[in-house]
């Protein structure tokens, strides 16, 4: 997956990955500055089936992680199941409250 691009789009409160000039998926999220919630994973159907969404997930993460100063909530089911298969980056998520 080295022909993919990565962006941050602080504007729009998404990161985006992109496969030459076609945009292949798309990770939303909210931040509240100490909370990081991640609530939409969508890859573009005909993009569908290549662990572009993982990638995203992947790099947003690595990003987050960088910060230093924030916590990760996966709101998205993608994002959770995600963070299952990678338990080895559980560290920068949020504590779960009970309400």
């Amino acid at each position: 997956m080295t022909d993919l691009r990565f962006s941050h789009e602080t504007d729009a409160s998404r990161y985006t990955l992109h496969r030459g000039g076609d945009l292949v998926s798309v990770l939303d999220y909210r931040d509240d500055g100490r909370t990081v919630a991640l609530t939409r994973a969508y890859t573009v159907p005909t993009f569908r089936g290549h662990g572009y969404a993982a990638e995203v997930v992947d790099r947003a993460v690595a990003e987050i992680e960088g910060l230093g100063d924030r916590r990760v909530s996966p709101v998205c089911w993608y994002v959770a199941d995600w963070f299952a298969a990678h338990p080895e980056r559980a560290a920068i998520l949020a504590d779960r409250r009970s309400a």
